[in-house]
């Protein structure tokens, strides 16, 4: 049972490492986007860049919630990537070293 929740929880890793990938894309993106390389006008370009908010903005909404307004520069995806980093090291270091000690 203990090696079970211990593979679980290192897939956990592993989705939360992706989506660190995700929330960096969204903002290279973003930023291609705003200084004119890509052309939001197209389908394709179109269709990347919603697939990628719909993944992030839920998580970044709720960020820019309790953050002051900073004018133009939003910084909720830096926040984001801290709390994805912050939950990686808690699961590898405390949570997965506690499972295997218990036995679980």
């Amino acid at each position: 049972m203990g090696n079970l929740i211990v593979i679980i929880l290192e897939l956990a890793i592993q989705v939360i490492q992706l989506y660190t990938f995700v929330v960096l894309a969204s903002v290279i993106f973003s930023w291609l986007v705003a200084f004119g390389v890509v052309n939001p006008n197209n389908p394709t370009v179109r269709s990347v860049f919603h697939a990628l908010a719909m993944l992030t903005e839920p998580a970044l909404r709720r960020i820019r919630r309790w953050m002051p307004d900073l004018g133009g520069i939003d910084i909720s995806p830096i926040f984001l990537l801290l709390a994805c980093w912050f939950a990686i090291r808690v699961i590898a270091e405390v949570i997965i070293p506690q499972v295997r000690a218990l036995g679980l």
